[in-house]
């Protein structure tokens, strides 16, 4: 089963900004300044359109961009918890999941459907905490 991510309006300001200075760029001429921005703007729509998690048997498999290529053994899936964290994950919206697994291992998604995303999980592993954090 493959879940997407969730979009933030928070993934829009990239883009925006990089919309903007495409904008200014072209009318002053920059063309080089021109060509930087819509680089980076291949990367970050490339980043939206494949940055999704997938459950196979036993495995999650997170994905996002050629950045990130993670698997995780479902049955090492220890808890999973709500979480709002600004950290750096292939997450696309601050509405957030941190899957803990190992021993000391944990890493923040956004589903977009959650709660299918959890009772895939726990489908495999019924194991796994799941626990709300207090926003």
């Amino acid at each position: 089963m493959i879940y997407k991510s969730k979009i933030g309006l928070v993934m829009f300001i990239p883009l925006t900004i990089v919309g903007v200075l495409a904008v200014i760029f072209v009318i002053t001429q920059a063309w080089g300044g021109l060509a930087i921005i819509m680089v980076a703007a291949l990367f970050i729509i490339h980043m939206l359109a494949t940055t999704y998690y997938t459950i196979t048997d036993n495995e999650l498999h997170v994905r996002s961009g050629f950045i990130i290529n993670q698997t995780i053994v479902i049955n090492t899936i220890k808890k999973i918890a709500t979480t709002n964290s600004f950290l750096s994950s292939p997450a696309l919206s601050l509405d957030r999941l941190e899957v803990f697994y190992n021993t000391y291992d944990s890493v923040v998604i956004s589903p977009k459907d959650k709660a299918g995303f959890i009772a895939s999980l726990k489908a495999v592993n019924p194991q796994i905490e799941v626990s709300e954090v207090e926003r």
